[in-house]
């Protein structure tokens, strides 16, 4: 499946909902919840839950998958076993176990279970942790059961669904703040999703992404299958359609069109409506060749920006990049990587794959000092020399150029010095790192 953005599940809220719908209007639970301690009921499976009849007394043991704002000793809980999905309703629990009620974390629940405008939950329900190993359910793909009888199966899991069109976006009290009502289209049938504030709040980047959605955007979405008269999703993370995941980016062939989104890291000097950007994910690095930019749009590249970008995969001299690239501004909380020390991997086959990625090499011996056009003021080749072997380092100066202290201190460095280099592992027939600063052992 493709990568979605990777988002955070909790708030700091002071109250809970249970559904995307006003809460006045569902009845109130029981104000007598029954003893847990009756040892008359079994620990049900999941069907044997399904089964049940409504009003009746269960007893079950799930994971926490997720869960909305605890508020008045209750909390509303996602929850999962490897057979299905719960929903745990105003579920009775102190401030203090709520902070340990994190994802994979088991409980034992007891309660009785409901129904509210189709959806199965369980109610007036008491909790107690059990000793095990954590779970995570993976999301499964339900996209081709929409509009069909079998969708209801899924009901409560984690699910995602590929290829949704926006077709409205509407804020409960009219604004921003509250629930987001979002209405997709699949099929030529409209289908009504929820970002539920207490479980996505407005300071969520998953809640500002999908602020800014605009109707006839195809997106990706993905969520717990939460049900109101009809499935409604309450989605945890949103990507556009098509948004490659950095396996499926490198995978792609040569000249073929790619669209990722990407973390600025650095770039180079604007020029003529384009930029050249230096980029990353969690996962690894991009090359973004000449990207088309204003220069208004230029001074937003900050490092740790997110951006949409759309190009296609070129490769010149063994360096992989992005060319012929467009791209829009994502908002999105930042994030800068944190450089790897791969100097371990010089002279090696496994170098190539960390391409593009800031790292750190360690202990390299200077072995000749060269700028092109032969004076100061343009590129500088670095030749350092490392295990009997000898490689080529870069100072780009549309990167690091003449005015900057490293410009300065890799000028002045000599034949012999040892130093340590950070750097964009950039290629050029072979490894050709852009320097980006230099320690002087």
């Amino acid at each position: 499946m493709k990568k979605l953005f990777a988002l955070l599940l909790t708030v700091a809220m002071l109250f809970a909902l249970a559904s995307c719908v006003d809460p006045q209007e569902k009845p109130p639970v029981n104000d007598n919840p029954p003893d847990t301690g009756n040892g008359e009921l079994s620990v049900m499976t999941y069907d044997e839950y399904m089964a049940a009849e409504l009003q009746s007394e269960v007893l079950v043991e799930v994971y926490v998958q997720a869960h909305q704002s605890w508020w008045d000793n209750k909390i509303t809980v996602y929850a999962a076993d490897e057979d299905g999905g719960y929903y745990l309703y105003e579920m009775a629990c102190s401030e203090e176990d709520a902070a340990k009620l994190t994802p994979g974390t088991k409980i034992r629940v007891h309660g009785y279970k409901g129904e509210w405008a189709g959806e199965i939950e369980i109610v007036d329900a008491t909790f107690e942790f059990v000793e095990g190993a954590e779970y995570i359910a993976e999301s499964v793909d339900v996209t081709e059961y929409l509009g069909t009888d079998e969708l209801i199966d899924f009901q409560n899991q984690f699910v995602f669904f590929t290829g949704l069109t926006v077709k409205e976006i509407e804020f409960k009290n009219g604004e921003p703040g509250d629930d987001i009502y979002v209405t997709f289209t699949h099929n030529g049938n409209d289908y009504s999703f929820c970002v539920e504030r207490y479980l996505t709040g407005p300071d969520t980047d998953l809640y500002k992404a999908v602020s800014a959605l605009k109707a006839g955007d195809v997106v990706d979405v993905e969520g717990f299958l939460y049900w109101y008269e009809g499935v409604n999703t309450h989605i945890t993370a949103i990507s556009h359609s098509g948004v490659m995941s950095y396996e499926e980016y490198m995978a792609a062939e040569l000249q073929s069109e790619v669209l990722v989104e990407v973390y600025v890291q650095a770039h180079q000097s604007w020029w003529d409506n384009k930029i050249t950007v230096y980029a990353a994910d969690e996962d690894g690095g991009y090359y973004l060749y000449e990207m088309a930019c204003s220069e208004e749009d230029a001074a937003k590249l900050t490092p740790g920006t997110k951006i949409r970008v759309h190009g296609y995969k070129g490769e010149w001299a063994g360096e992989i990049e992005i060319v012929d690239a467009t791209f829009e501004f994502v908002d999105a909380q930042e994030w800068v990587a944190e450089p790897k020390d791969l100097t371990q991997y010089l002279g090696t086959e496994e170098l190539i794959k960390y391409q593009n990625q800031a790292a750190i090499f360690s202990g390299l011996t200077v072995e000749a000092i060269e700028f092109k056009n032969g004076e100061p003021g343009d590129d500088i080749y670095v030749t350092v020399g490392y295990n009997g072997q000898s490689f080529s380092f870069c100072v780009e100066r549309y990167l690091t150029g003449p005015e900057t202290d490293l410009y300065k201190a890799v000028s002045a460095l000599k034949a012999g010095d040892v130093v340590n280099f950070t750097g964009f592992v950039y290629w050029y027939e072979g490894v050709n790192t852009h320097i980006t600063s230099v320690v002087v052992k």
